[in-house]
């Protein structure tokens, strides 16, 4: 399948057509000159679309998205040459921690506004985890000096950057709601409903109104198939993986173990 056949494929958008076919320059460098190439950090929305993209390419192998540690949420995608056998991140991401007094309580988002502010590119930072007195941060190398020359503060709270090694992470305990559930069948709407604890009409209109996403793709049909392992996620309602589907009750309804992310 040729260039533009691929992106019209793969792509949603405008906007996610030029971010595919700069992922096809990186995967094009990678075999041309047999080095190591890598993206900046990808959304997983983004990296769901690179997924599509390497599918429909049939590229199925010598590729890796990391994102500094396992379970990451924002990640670069590797490509590797022949002679590469796992992806080496030392040249591409950096890891900081900035700690502020214990009587201050800066946010996620404060901290990532403050970033912004100073004008660095969202495609530049991976995941920031924030722990009590302190956020970890894993951001492409080529930021990290700058941060740790400018990033001072966050509003008002003072900040104190360092340097630290991957193996310094400290990242949170992702608190998780086991939901055990039958529905009726497993369509979108039925699944979204008992993930978000509400009326199956409810999760249609949501769907309808294309606010959940199923796999990080916006799916407007409440009828879409739903499948063990996919992610189900709601704008201002947070996320839920489909964890187990078991088999059918004695009333010819199916099983299901929902993972719903605090």
């Amino acid at each position: 399948m040729d260039r533009r056949s691929l992106l019209d494929r793969a792509a949603k958008s405008a906007e996610e057509r030029v971010l595919l076919g700069h992922i096809l320059d990186k995967y094009d460098q990678c075999r041309q000159r047999n080095l190591p190439a890598n993206t900046a950090f990808l959304s997983p929305a983004e990296a769901q679309g690179a997924r599509d993209l390497l599918r429909a390419a049939a590229i199925h192998e010598g590729f890796a998205f990391l994102g500094g540690y396992e379970g990451a949420e924002r990640r670069m995608l590797f490509f590797l040459p022949d002679w590469q056998e796992e992806a080496d991140t030392s040249g591409a991401m950096a890891f900081l921690r900035a700690a502020w007094h214990e009587s201050e309580h800066p946010t996620h988002r404060d901290l990532l506004g403050s970033l912004m502010a100073l004008g660095v590119e969202r495609e530049t930072l991976g995941d920031i985890l924030v722990s009590e007195g302190s956020a970890d941060l894993i951001v492409s190398a080529g930021v990290a000096q700058y941060l740790l020359d400018n990033w001072t503060g966050a509003g008002r709270t003072a900040l104190r950057l360092t340097d630290i090694g991957a193996d310094a992470l400290r990242v949170p305990e992702q608190r998780v709601k086991e939901i055990r559930d039958t529905v009726a069948t497993l369509r979108l709407d039925a699944v979204t409903a008992a993930g978000f604890s509400m009326s199956r009409g409810k999760a249609a209109e949501l769907i309808a109104a294309g606010r959940v996403q199923k796999n990080y793709r916006e799916v407007t049909k409440g009828d879409a198939p739903v499948a063990q392992g996919d992610i189900i996620s709601a704008r201002g309602l947070g996320k839920f993986e489909v964890a187990e589907v078991g088999g059918l009750s004695k009333k010819g309804r199916t099983g299901i173990l929902l993972r719903r992310y605090l």
